[in-house]
């Protein structure tokens, strides 16, 4: 366990907004809704350590981009290492500090408002863990820019500013912490429907393909899509033939064999049973 520290760590960058202004944030609208308190970096933190053992009034989103270090809420321990991140609940008690053998450099921030159960929900904080990030950049320059706009300010416009830009960094977490990583089977199977839009494909054989059984497989991709794996291609292949319909001249027949439908008339069943009308009111309709 480290050994807290009183002063800062060199080059950091730290805001805290004064409270006055997060109270008045909080009775406007939009940023009612969710109002970052607090944010900065924290790089090569060495004896970085907090201790709350009556929580914070708001939640706390770290992002560790270097070295490691440890997080612990309601008595759970976990590790946190490069490229992962923690939400800590707001009002739970925790602790958290950096690793004596390689300090950890983060992003954070404290964050509050009326959606902040929904946010909580939407990054999974049933049980504290670590997620990890595919998109490890995008989210880094997300912080930086969060950080950056309340070091301008804290006037209502840059509170505003950087509501919108948490909004953005927890919709990109939650993406990540969402779909599957490089390489996994689910990540695979999407992959190869992906790549077979023209083509019919059984869900035993993908399964095989992947080396799951079909029912681990389901599964696996219902969390991860929301929906099954048939679903999922005919919502591939229907993307693919309302582009067709937008952008090109083909008869719907020729759309139809485009996206693997042999049966003009099937397909336009299938496509008018997702849109709620036949692919020539579609291409009929005006967009933009």
């Amino acid at each position: 366990m480290s050994t807290p520290r009183r002063e800062g760590f060199a080059d950091q960058r730290l805001c805290v907004v004064p409270r006055p202004a997060v109270r008045a944030a909080a009775d406007r609208a939009v940023t009612r809704r969710l109002v970052v308190t607090d944010a900065g970096w924290f790089p090569a933190a060495d004896g970085h350590l907090r201790q709350r053992r009556n929580g914070a009034d708001e939640a706390i989103l770290m992002l560790c981009v270097r070295g490691s270090g440890w997080v612990e809420v309601a008595g759970e321990q976990v590790v946190v290492s490069p490229s992962t991140c923690v939400l800590i609940p707001a009002r739970t008690p925790h602790s958290y500090g950096s690793s004596n053998e390689h300090p950890w450099t983060i992003w954070w921030c404290h964050l509050t408002g009326t959606d902040l159960k929904d946010v909580t929900e939407a990054l999974g904080t049933e049980h504290v863990a670590p997620i990890s990030l595919r998109s490890l950049d995008r989210v880094t320059a997300q912080f930086d820019e969060l950080v950056a706009t309340l070091e301008q300010g804290q006037t209502p416009a840059h509170l505003l500013a950087a509501t919108g830009i948490a909004w953005h960094l927890i919709a990109q977490i939650a993406v990540d912490r969402v779909l599957p990583e490089t390489g996994t089977p689910v990540e695979r199977a999407i992959r190869y429907l992906r790549e077979r839009i023209d083509s019919s494909v059984r869900v035993a054989d993908l399964a095989a393909l992947v080396g799951l059984s079909p029912s681990h497989l389901s599964a696996l991709f219902r969390h991860a899509t929301g929906g099954g794996i048939t679903a999922y291609h005919i919502a591939l292949k229907m993307a693919r033939a309302r582009s067709l319909l937008d952008t090109t001249g083909l008869t719907v027949g020729e759309v139809a064999r485009v996206v693997g439908y042999d049966d003009p008339l099937y397909f336009s069943r299938q496509f008018r049973r997702l849109h709620g009308l036949n692919p020539t009111a579609y291409r009929a309709q005006r967009k933009g």
